[in-house]
């Protein structure tokens, strides 16, 4: 188990809720790879940055208590959580993400879809601003850490196009990131056991979990 390494498991939900099979079951195929990894629940219903600064506060915790390193892995909105804490620009030293895993996030407050989450998170009325500081796309700069994305391409919910933004946008500030889009799969997978191909993300991400850690 290396110590030094935290992961903070955020799962998805649309911001409305915590779906149970990307929380502790995550959490514990991480130890089983020997990355100590446990589930943050994060506030749910209510306004940016409510989410993003109680995952902050979380961070700092495990900082204070003897990471050195913080990886997040996200799924769907926990995915979108993930990204911001990963790439918004106001964090503090000790708020810092050292790397992040993207489970079919939501990527992009400026496209309409997954538009529930972006009501819940931002407002009906939210302005061009706002959803463009809140999209992670438009936050990556060259000293943004390392992503490991994946998606399908049959997502209905949260359409493939916000890994591919996402990924665009890494690639043009040269940011380390491995992306990965299978063909088959609907929204809200998790581990994606019995999947066919799609549940070699597991693997393929292991192995690059264990890399940067």
């Amino acid at each position: 188990m290396n110590v030094d390494t935290q992961m903070i498991v955020l799962p998805g939900g649309g911001y409305a809720v915590h779906a149970a099979h990307e929380a502790e079951p995550v959490a514990d195929w991480l130890g089983e790879t020997g990355v100590r990894a446990s589930v943050f629940r994060y506030p749910l219903r209510v306004r940016h940055p409510e989410p993003l600064e109680a995952l902050r506060a979380e961070i700092r915790r495990r900082r204070a208590a003897g990471a050195r390193r913080i990886g997040l892995i996200g799924f769907s909105a926990g995915g979108h959580l993930a990204g911001l804490a990963a790439l918004a620009p106001d964090g503090g030293p000790d708020e810092a993400v050292d790397f992040a895993v993207l489970g079919y996030a939501i990527t992009s407050m400026e496209t309409e879809t997954y538009r529930p989450a972006r009501v819940i998170l931002l407002g009906e009325d939210a302005g061009p601003g706002l959803r463009r500081s809140t999209s992670l796309d438009a936050l990556v700069t060259p000293q943004s850490p390392p992503f490991f994305v994946w998606h399908t391409a049959e997502d209905p919910y949260v359409p493939a196009e916000h890994t591919y933004r996402l990924a665009a946008a890494l690639a043009a500030c040269q940011v380390p990131h491995a992306v990965h889009v299978f063909a088959h799969g609907p929204h809200s997978l998790g581990l994606a056991r019995n999947a066919g191909e799609t549940a070699t993300w597991t693997t393929l991400a292991e192995a690059w979990i264990h890399e940067q850690a």
